[in-house]
């Protein structure tokens, strides 16, 4: 713990994940900690939502064992991880008879579980099975580093990856990870993930994580019950709309109240969007880059359909990977079952579509049919293209496109005492850049906390 006589005031603006670790690694080292969120849920782009009178999420979303920031901090949280996620090994299945492939590591030592799985693997041919032998030896031999970048297309046309490997696993990856189409994704950051997980030392670091609880209550909420026991408060409903650099270095917020709280640091945990409008107006050309760097950034929506059944529907696996073909209305890229992860869901599918853009401007209404329809076929089970009802949530501003070689932002401002923080920051060590994940905002938000009570902050 921090020693008291150096405690200091800090503000968190913003309670998605980014602004939750801030919070925690701020009130974990004995500071004041004040969160300052617009919305009434916790949980920023990956949050608890209620439709049709049921718990959901505003987006399906798989974690990965490699993700050591966040799991440490739902630990932390006082959460028993186990209880709240199913894990299960590295794996791309598709529906038996859609034109897929069964992909799976046993859970053997890496990398002898990637090679098992590699042999075993159905649906695939002998030439898609050297392709990616091929790459993964190439890019372990290379660090998994790309020193200059390009799309993930070119780097896998030059590795000489066979179509049906890029269609079954490279794109789908590519597209799960970044949310940005493999022809304009960065092969640099697509490598950083693959990496740390198929790349990684560790078997578990490729373990796929599946929340069976809604994404506030995975963290989020215990995040806050966190920084209130360690002295700190949490503020739902609470729009910043301007920051104060004070005469005496210090940092004003204005929310509506004027209460006279000033804070020796402030944290902008927000969406870019919302901290460049928050930037822009202290008039400070020292933020000029910063404020540049995030009005470059070019949205990437992330569509949901759940679809409830009737409770006896069940699917054979608790997630399949689908094949997506847009000019036959099959627009869904992985299913789940979230009956298998919550009893009181039974019946229910979630189907997402990653870089949805294009999908969602065919209507809610027809995209929703014409999931359950893609479903219906692929599944074999005609019932399905018949649900009791539909809800689709589309996050317009999900991500960024993560382009090669992508100018973003640091933790760094420009100006001392004031951090930025959100999954569209930059590490110092580029080779350590992670796309727009979950597991990429917890981590700038511990390095912003760093940051700011130790003023050692990357440029």
């Amino acid at each position: 713990m921090a020693d008291k006589a150096v405690k200091q005031r800090y503000a968190v603006i913003g309670a998605g994940w980014a602004g939750c670790a801030a919070a925690m690694e701020l009130a974990r080292a004995g500071h004041a900690v004040s969160v300052f969120e617009a919305a009434r849920t916790l949980g920023g782009r990956a949050r608890r939502v209620e439709r049709e009178s049921t718990v959901l999420d505003n987006g399906q979303h798989i974690l990965l064992g490699a993700y050591t920031e966040t799991l440490r901090l739902i630990k932390l949280a006082g959460q028993d991880p186990d209880e709240l996620i199913l894990t299960l090994p590295l794996q791309m299945r598709y529906p038996a008879g859609s034109g897929g492939m069964d992909f799976i590591a046993p859970r053997l030592p890496a990398p002898l579980h990637l090679v098992w799985a590699l042999l075993r693997a159905q649906g695939l041919l002998r030439a898609d099975k050297l392709a990616l032998m091929r790459f993964s030896t190439a890019m372990r031999t290379m660090g998994w580093q790309l020193y200059n970048d390009c799309s993930v297309s070119e780097l896998l046309q030059r590795f000489d990856q066979t179509e049906r490997l890029n269609r079954l696993m490279w794109h789908p990856l590519c597209l799960a990870a970044l949310n940005t189409p493999p022809e304009r994704a960065s092969a640099r950051v697509f490598l950083n993930v693959l990496r740390d997980s198929l790349g990684a030392s560790r078997r578990r670091a490729s373990d796929m994580l599946i929340p069976k609880a809604d994404l506030s209550a995975l963290l989020p909420d215990a995040a806050s019950r966190y920084v209130v026991q360690h002295g700190g408060t949490v503020r739902t409903g609470a729009k910043i709309t301007a920051l104060q650099a004070l005469p005496d270095g210090r940092w004003g917020l204005d929310d509506g109240v004027d209460d006279g709280e000033s804070f020796d640091g402030v944290i902008v945990a927000t969406s870019s969007v919302q901290a460049t409008s928050l930037l822009q107006g202290l008039h400070d050309a020292r933020l000029a880059d910063a404020i540049e760097r995030m009005q470059a950034f070019t949205p990437e929506a992330i569509s949901t359909c759940y679809l409830q059944y009737d409770v006896s529907v069940r699917l054979d696996l608790p997630f399949y990977a689908l094949v997506d073909v847009p000019e036959q209305q099959h627009w869904g890229q992985f299913v789940f079952d979230r009956g298998q992860l919550d009893s009181n869901q039974a019946g229910l599918l979630a189907v997402v579509i990653s870089a949805s853009g294009y999908a969602a401007e065919q209507g809610h209404g027809a995209l929703a049919q014409a999931i359950a329809a893609q479903l219906a076929q692929v599944l074999q089970r005609p019932a399905l293209a018949q649900p009791l009802w539909t809800q689709l949530i589309t996050e317009k501003r999900a991500t960024f496109a993560c382009t090669p070689d992508l100018a973003r932002p640091g933790n760094a401002s420009g100006v001392p005492g004031l951090l930025l923080a959100g999954d569209y920051t930059a590490n110092d060590d580029r080779t350590q850049d992670y796309p727009a994940t979950i597991e990429a905002a917890v981590r700038s938000g511990v390095a912003a906390a760093k940051a700011i009570t130790t003023g050692k902050v990357a440029k």
